[in-house]
């Protein structure tokens, strides 16, 4: 039977190395690599590079600079691209600029290096996400800003909780007597699988503390 990549890395758990920054969710890059290497040994992956400069990007006045890479598991390849970005996702350029925003102009430096590095890794990690891990990080960036407001685009889904929390959880509701129905009706779910990662952490201490009492 051949072996599902896609359904294997996209049923790993990546809430625990996801990172934020400016309201955005960001999963670790070394992690999420650990992740498939651990699963894949002899998965690899390339940066591309322009053959006449050896940069590893791609650069227009207009448009800006743009990075690609490539990653195989087990003989089936994905490529993936990204721009370098701004913290408001704007394309960086190799001149200063600037920007309106309701605070007023904003000004952004000319990319560097670094940025240029960190957005390669990032591609990596959404080259990553096309063979599923954590691809519902991914979820609703496509939707053009005309019909999803800014604030929803940017805002992911919150991990759900995992397979031993839900046995944990339901194990502390029976032995702390805890009305399941009327706890599932306070959270409004319908069972403890719908629970975000967060929410499931703080009721876990709820009630371990009413367990000790």
């Amino acid at each position: 039977m051949e072996n599902n990549h896609f359904k294997t890395l996209k049923d790993v758990d990546v809430s625990k190395w996801i990172e934020k920054k400016d309201g955005l969710d960001y999963l670790s890059w070394s992690k999420a690599w650990e992740k498939v290497k651990e699963i894949y040994p002899d998965a690899n992956y390339t940066i591309w590079r322009n053959p006449d400069t050896f940069y590893p990007y791609v650069y227009d006045e207009e448009l800006g600079y743009m990075v690609f890479t490539e990653m195989t598991i087990d003989g089936i390849t994905h490529e993936m691209q990204l721009p370098v970005m701004d913290s408001k996702n704007k394309a960086m350029k190799a001149k200063a600029y600037t920007y309106k925003t309701k605070y007023g102009e904003k000004r952004v430096e000319p990319a560097t290096m670094f940025d240029l590095n960190k957005t390669i890794m990032r591609c990596l990690v959404k080259n990553m996400a096309m063979f599923g891990l954590g691809l519902s990080l991914y979820q609703g960036e496509d939707l053009p800003s005309s019909t999803v407001s800014q604030k929803i685009v940017q805002k992911r889904e919150p991990a759900k909780i995992n397979d031993n929390q839900v046995k944990k959880l339901q194990i502390l509701i029976k032995e702390t007597g805890t009305d399941k129905e009327k706890l599932y009706k306070k959270l409004n779910i319908n069972s403890c699988k719908e629970l975000s990662f967060k929410v499931a952490n703080e009721l876990i201490k709820k009630l371990e503390s009413k367990k000790e009492k």
